[in-house]
């Protein structure tokens, strides 16, 4: 294995740092981990953490909308860094069917964020882009030899998540040539970890898998024939690459990802291990499955960081499925009869849309 750079983060000394979209997944833990170095956070995002007291992550919590400049504005002032982890996103039951509403709400907000970082004369900006970015065409053999950074171009998105995502990174770069602003960009693959969206249809596939996991009895579903495949990328890997890059002088868009690829069925196995449950059979039903192979190539960040992530799935699962199990018993004493085994499809909605007017829904 290839001997890792020390990397250790600089004492905060109170300097005033803004996460954006911090009561999310990854902004939380990124938020926590600045927090506790001694950094001075403001988080703002249009939700409060259901998994999180702001105390642990924050200073400071502001619970507005960065779809608004002014919002925007006021979140970054005086901060020596930005990181926008704001998006309104989900797994790809959401992404499927809401293709505009995301479109809209995220270009809105990585436009108000680079400009807010601007005009604060931050010296770091940091954006979480995706391993969605990528051609289409790149990823149609199961069999990826994982993904290089240039296979960004020329651009073909399977979705308009991943166009948009591609957009925000040009749209930071171009700040970052034009402005004296430090551009750093990450393309995650597939975050996972505790304390993270695991129900309701916006969760991505690890909570979904480690959620039925532990409440399947017969069966385990999985959206189509199981043969795609990924690399799953665990919260404190995703969290020290975030910091390892935004305190380098790499300006390019780097992966930030696991090169451990698994297709969904050996994925579902390795879940169902995790509670015991390996010879539960699998049960193949229709929805939405995505590209049929992504994985990460990490040549690009090895020699600018000296650093990848090391978690193994099966360690990282064991990780997850012990805290959703945990979510699961505390909502089944309160009463819940939900059927954890399923999972759902986000239907259409444009309430997001809707809150910054007074409009009725029109879906």
């Amino acid at each position: 294995m290839t001997e890792h750079k020390e990397f250790v983060l600089p004492p905060g000394d109170g300097k005033k740092v803004c996460v954006g979209g911090g009561a999310g997944f990854i902004g939380s833990h990124i938020a926590k981990r600045l927090k506790e170095n001694g950094y001075r956070v403001t988080v703002v995002d249009w939700k409060e953490n259901e998994f999180m007291k702001p105390e642990e992550f924050c200073d400071e919590f502001i619970l507005d909308d960065l779809r608004k400049l002014e919002v925007a504005v006021k979140a970054c002032k005086d901060c020596l860094q930005v990181y926008n982890l704001a998006a309104d996103m989900g797994g790809m039951g959401f992404i499927c069917s809401n293709e505009s509403v995301l479109s809209f709400n995220n270009t809105s907000i990585s436009m108000n964020m680079l400009e807010a970082a601007r005009r604060s004369k931050c010296r770091d900006f940091f954006y979480a882009s995706s391993a969605c970015v990528y051609n289409e065409a790149k990823q149609e053999n199961p069999e990826n030899p994982g993904l290089i950074e240039s296979d960004a171009w020329p651009a073909r998105p399977q979705d308009m998540y991943g166009l948009e995502k591609l957009y925000a990174e040009e749209m930071a770069l171009a700040y970052g040539r034009d402005f004296p602003l430090n551009i750093r960009i990450a393309r995650f693959h597939n975050v996972y970890g505790p304390r993270g969206t695991w129900k309701g249809g916006r969760e991505k596939a690890p909570a979904a898998f480690c959620r039925k996991a532990v409440t399947s009895t017969t069966e385990f579903e999985i959206w189509g024939d199981g043969k795609q495949t990924r690399s799953f990328t665990f919260i404190d890997d995703c969290v020290e690459g975030v910091l390892r890059l935004t305190f380098s002088d790499c300006g390019i868009p780097l992966n930030l990802g696991s090169t451990e690829m698994v297709d969904m069925n050996q994925f579902a196995k390795m879940a169902l291990s995790c509670v015991g449950k390996e010879d539960l059979s699998l049960k193949h039903i229709e929805g939405p499955m995505g590209v049929r192979g992504r994985n990460s190539n990490n040549k690009l960040i090895l020699d600018k960081l000296g650093w990848e992530p090391t978690i193994k799935i099966i360690d990282g699962l064991k990780k997850t499925c012990l805290w959703i199990q945990g979510e699961i018993e505390r909502e089944q004493k309160e009463g819940s009869t939900m059927d954890y085994s399923k999972s759902e499809i986000v239907q259409q909605k444009d309430d997001s849309l809707l809150q910054l007017g007074n409009d009725e829904s029109t879906v």
